[in-house]
This record gives C-alpha cells, structure tokens and sequence, in this order.
C-alpha cells in the first residue's frame, strides 16, 4: 500500500463533520467494514480523506434503497485498502443500476395501481393490489358505491366551473 503523507489523515470527530454523519456512524461504518481507519500511537482513530468519499456514496445508496450488505458486497470488489480510482466508482455505480431500473419499474406499477385505488375507493383485500386490511365493506362491495359517489362529485364540479 502507497504512504499517505499525514496531513490527509482526519480524526474520527472530523471525519464525522465533514461527512455528515454522527461518530456513532463512523464507528458503524468501520465495523461493517464499510470504511477503516488506523490507530495512532495515542490509540486514537485516523481516516484517509477517501473515506469521505466512501461515506457520500453510503449515504447516497440508502437514499435510494439500497442496503447496507448491498454496498459491502460492491464495495468488495474495489481495492482493499486503497483509494479507489474513478474507473473502480464506475464499476460500482454500474452495479447498482439494473437494481435500480427495477425499483423505478416498481415504483412506477404502483404508482399506477395507486391511480387506480384513488378512482375506485375499494381498497379490497381480494381485489386491490394495495391490500388495504382494514376494508370492512369489501364483502358487500367492490368499490361500486364509491363510484356513485365520484361521479355525483364529477358533476357537482363540471356545474361549479360553468356557472364560474
């Protein structure tokens, strides 16, 4: 492993800081060998600026839903030890795209079926992709009272904006 001159080591308290994270975080993050650190000779934690890194891309990643084994598993296959090149973040973020097209994929279904519900107003168990478990008056209907309802409230606003 190359020497890192010491001014790019940052202690535990402004590894922290500078990434947004508390110490606890940190010291998470070392454990699930996300990141790692060296000890001084006072035992005290010091971090290469790399890590900072590291730790955006942790917090980008969960943002978008991918876990934390996710990221140790992609992060396996950078360089241990080292900082890892532009070309070893592409590979990773490469990784992480198909899953990434098919939350979008899900999300956009259910949006749709969300849509779907709104227009209904069922929420059935046995009928609604949502599985609404409270729904009471699933077994006397499917949703065609609220239907009733929709389009008296349709046409109650059709008038409103004419008579506007």
């Amino acid at each position: 492993m190359k020497k890192v001159p010491l001014q790019t080591w940052l202690s535990i308290g402004e590894l922290a800081k500078r990434g947004g994270v508390s110490v606890a975080a940190i010291r998470f993050y070392e454990e699930k060998e996300l990141i790692w650190g060296t000890r001084t000779t006072g035992n005290q934690r010091r971090y290469q600026r790399a890590m900072l890194r590291r730790i955006a891309i942790i917090k980008t990643a969960q943002q978008v839903g991918i876990s934390l084994q996710q990221i140790k598993e992609t992060f396996e296959s950078l360089p241990k030890q080292q900082v890892a090149s532009r070309k070893d973040w592409q590979t990773m973020s490469q990784q992480w795209q198909s899953q990434l097209d098919r939350q979008i994929m899900m999300l956009l279904q259910l949006r749709q079926q969300l849509d779907q519900c709104i227009g209904c107003g069922c929420l059935s168990l046995e009928q609604c992709p949502l599985r609404n478990p409270d729904d009471c008056l699933a077994e006397r209907s499917m949703g065609a009272h609220f239907q009733e309802i929709l389009l008296l409230l349709n046409q109650k606003n059709k008038m409103m904006n004419e008579i506007e």
